[in-house]
């Protein structure tokens, strides 16, 4: 499919429209909740601040929120992007092929024998169960006759991620302190959550962003096969190291900040590449912006479903994600 954004003049107009959109996301995620606030009780809590509950929950709770779900929608958009350029497989995900959870079982590891509480420590703990889950479900994926193939990949992860839910929880039950502790965060979640939690991943996230933007070359040859692609002089073996590098980053990066949060990095690539056909020249950044728009959509509308409650931001994109995964499932478009 070619997209229905065809030449470059409106591919440009609309990715400068979604930066816009994506702003302006941001700027009602600032406005809205269960605390009553204006446009310009915003404007006055950065221009003439007062020290009024008001003021304080925007500068100390609202705008982080905002900051911290566009990076994490963006991390977790960009990571699906790159799984399924280099799997080759539409529902490939953090969190279907288990990162999501490793990164979780090591922090949960962590807070329940541990009482490690240094956000620095949770960002490594992370990033060090992302690579074991991705390792884990390469060996398994790699094992047998036909060797690496999709379905067994999204079998593979399945699996891990299967594993690591279950040891997290056999841990929290016989833990009850350690389940208090993270059970919230562990339904993925971006509530009450502060910029100082963002400041340890975020040399990583950008990292990442910046690595994911620059491997487009390399992402629209090895869709072609990789047998085309070594053809052409790509190193594959070296660009899926890499590639896996930037994915781990990702999505340990995001976990660390917000806890698992499903089906983003299913959903927005496949918008993405709906709108620009498959040149991830222009999937990735189109992809980036869907994915910040999507989490904070998501997070804005879980505020008021059951006030003065909030859902976790994780349940609102699972109840999103979830119909059109079972949509992309049935196609059975594996290549």
């Amino acid at each position: 499919m070619n997209g229905i954004i065809q030449t470059t003049k409106y591919k440009t107009v609309f990715l400068f429209a979604g930066a816009v959109l994506l702003a302006a996301c941001m700027a009602l995620s600032v406005v809205l909740g269960y605390t009553n606030t204006s446009w310009k009780t915003v404007l006055e809590a950065f221009t003439h601040f007062n020290g009024s509950n008001e003021h304080l929950i925007i500068r100390n709770a609202r705008l982080p929120r905002a900051v911290i779900g566009a990076a994490v929608g963006i991390s977790l958009a960009l990571a699906g992007v790159m799984l399924q350029a280099i799997t080759r497989n539409p529902i490939a995900s953090t969190d279907i092929f288990g990162l999501n959870a490793g990164a979780g079982f090591f922090i949960v590891i962590a807070v329940s024998f541990f009482n490690i509480s240094s956000l620095q420590q949770f960002t490594w703990l992370a990033f060090a169960g992302a690579a074991v889950s991705a390792l884990a479900v390469y060996i398994l994926g790699s094992a047998g006759r036909s060797g690496l193939t999709p379905v067994k990949m999204t079998l593979a992860g399945a699996v891990i991620a299967a594993m690591f839910a279950s040891l997290t929880q056999g841990m929290l039950v016989a833990n009850e302190k350690a389940l208090e502790e993270v059970l919230f965060w562990l339904a993925g979640s971006i509530q009450g959550r502060k910029l100082e939690w963002l400041y340890p991943v975020l040399p990583y996230l950008l990292l990442a962003w910046a690595g994911s933007m620059l491997m487009f070359r390399q992402l629209n040859i090895f869709l072609l096969g990789e047998d085309v692609a070594k053809s052409l002089g790509q190193h594959t073996l070296l660009f899926k190291l890499l590639a896996g590098v930037l994915i781990v980053f990702l999505a340990g990066g995001s976990v660390a900040v917000a806890g698992p949060i499903s089906f983003v990095g299913i959903v927005v690539p496949h918008i993405a590449r709906y709108l620009v056909g498959n040149d991830h020249r222009w999937v990735i950044p189109y992809a980036a912006l869907l994915g910040g728009i999507l989490l904070i959509a998501a997070d804005v509308s879980a505020r008021f479903i059951i006030m003065p409650e909030e859902v976790p931001v994780g349940v609102m994109t699972a109840l999103i994600g979830t119909p059109f995964f079972i949509h992309i499932a049935r196609k059975g478009n594996f290549k």
